[in-house]
């Protein structure tokens, strides 16, 4: 009967503390050279993307809606069948108003500036992004008359 423990032949031999030097050296997979390319030599196009899946985050969501689309659409159009998925779903907590034109679409929750609504998909450089809705534009004198109607007193104290 073997000191050994009989699990030990099942752990990685670094475990052990086995040289590398010992170890049988791993084979590399063969490649495959009738595997399609996406390029060829001559730079011409050998497939070309059909279909994108985009994962895109709805603010206050718990998790991104996944939609699937041609590469030529826009960001518009993305927004649009974001939205849309994202009604039919039924996802919680539900949208104040279903109209894409109220939202934006960001590549992340972080960045403060709002992707071109004409831009193509294929374009962007990335599969992920965040929807939140359009922050409310204010009236230029609204600031200024809200001002006249709180008297000084209450803002100041004594």
């Amino acid at each position: 009967m073997s000191s050994r423990d009989p699990a030990a032949g099942r752990r990685s031999a670094s475990f052990h503390g086995l040289a590398p030097d010992r170890l049988a050296a791993i084979e590399r997979p063969q490649s495959h050279q009738e595997l399609p390319r996406w390029l060829e030599v001559n730079g011409a196009v050998g497939q070309r993307l059909t279909k994108l899946l985009l994962n895109v985050t709805i603010e206050r969501s718990l998790g991104p809606v996944h939609v699937v689309m041609p590469p030529e659409n826009t960001v518009a159009d993305l927004v649009r069948a974001a939205v849309d998925a994202y009604v039919k779903e039924g996802r919680r907590p539900l949208l104040p108003l279903a109209d894409p034109k109220v939202f934006d679409l960001h590549y992340s929750q972080y960045s403060l500036e709002s992707l071109n609504p004409e831009e193509k998909l294929i374009n962007l450089g990335s599969r992920n992004f965040f929807l939140c809705s359009k922050p409310a534009k204010v009236a230029p004198g609204c600031l200024k008359d809200r001002a006249k109607e709180t008297p000084v007193a209450a803002v100041t104290s004594r």
